[in-house]
């Protein structure tokens, strides 16, 4: 991480990085989709939880009347780990998994485009550069520790708090295994 790095151009980079990801699932397929899935659900799993306890309380803590986008954000994010759930169990072979797909990447394209438009633009102008620069060193602490497969319902900087390093712990133990198993 880079001393100057913000929060604000950090999520940035990482929706970037969630774009160039479906673009390439769109054509991938056999192991290289399997292993662009796997690490589509992680990126998002971790990305998401940093953003529930890091940046929606931020812009809650800002501004009262912010509440209404936070929510909607929220709303937003539970939707996609339902979908990421269920396309998770699926397994990127199944029948109906390319329409979840889509119906996900529409999901998540969206999500992005509504806090870069709303959130982002709101911390811009209410925290000072010193304020973005720490919250993007505690988003990289949040995504250090976070669960690495989506967990609806967990959506609240409390519930990440509480339920996240155990489902965490657990979800980087199957990522371990998964891997050993395909050495």
């Amino acid at each position: 991480m880079a001393d100057n790095e913000n929060v604000i151009d950090l999520l940035l980079e990482q929706h970037r990085e969630v774009r160039a990801m479906f673009t390439e699932l769109e054509t991938a397929s056999g192991a290289r989709r399997t292993e662009l899935f796997h690490h589509l659900v992680g990126l998002l799993a971790v990305h998401e939880t940093a953003e529930e306890e890091v940046v929606h309380p931020e812009i809650r803590d800002l501004e009262p009347a912010a509440e209404t986008v936070v929510e909607a954000r929220v709303a937003e994010e539970r939707r996609a780990k339902e979908l990421l759930s269920t396309l998770q169990s699926m397994g990127p072979d199944a029948d109906g998994f390319d329409t979840l797909l889509v119906q996900l990447r529409d999901d998540v394209l969206a999500h992005a485009e509504h806090e870069e438009r709303e959130e982002f633009p709101f911390l811009r102008a209410h925290r000072t550069p010193e304020r973005l620069r720490a919250m993007a060193a505690t988003v990289r602490l949040a995504e250090a520790v976070a669960p690495t497969r989506p967990h609806p319902g967990v959506e609240s900087a409390t519930a990440n708090l509480l339920l996240g390093p155990p489902a965490a712990i657990v979800d980087r133990a199957r990522d371990a295994i998964r891997a050993a198993l395909r050495k």
